[in-house]
């Protein structure tokens, strides 16, 4: 199943040989759900998202992942924070070991129907209450916590 394994604060992380500029969406919807995909290479559940191609500006970069991930249009509405914890590596099959840096916007969706992509097995918008019940990394729990926190500034870690 695994094309990727993440390591989050594991004394037996492999090193670090990569850094990418990337990013992701927390979308929610008039009832406070919060769209989420199934990510197909893991199985958890996580906030749309992906890297930069060159030409295009991080903002740009999220409204064409969340399209292309989940069928939704959106308009970005600010800011959840910053996640460049050098604790947190992702694995990859091919020996790529990116550190994590990931800027989390918040959005809306403004058109587009949800639709299951390559990456995901499923994509729907989730009640906060059933997200102990579902498989969520770490990482993405972090910024699901700081979203319901309510936070007057982003996290800047």
């Amino acid at each position: 199943m695994s094309g990727r394994r993440d390591y989050y604060h594991d004394p037996a992380a492999p090193k670090a040989n990569s850094l990418v500029p990337g990013g992701s969406a927390l979308v929610t919807d008039e009832a406070g759900r919060v769209l989420l995909q199934r990510r197909a290479d893991s199985g958890n559940w996580a906030l749309p998202g992906g890297t930069m191609d060159i030409g295009e500006t991080l903002g740009q970069c999220i409204v064409r992942e969340v399209k292309e991930e989940t069928g939704l249009d959106i308009a970005i509405t600010g800011l959840l924070g910053i996640y460049t914890d050098p604790q947190h590596v992702i694995a990859y099959a091919d020996g790529e070991v990116r550190q994590e840096f990931n800027i989390t916007y918040l959005g809306r969706v403004v058109g587009g129907g949800l639709a299951v992509s390559d990456e995901s097995t499923e994509v729907r918008f989730i009640d906060p209450t059933e997200f102990d019940q579902i498989p969520i990394h770490d990482t993405v729990r972090l910024r699901l916590r700081h979203h319901a926190e309510h936070r007057d500034i982003p996290y800047l870690g």
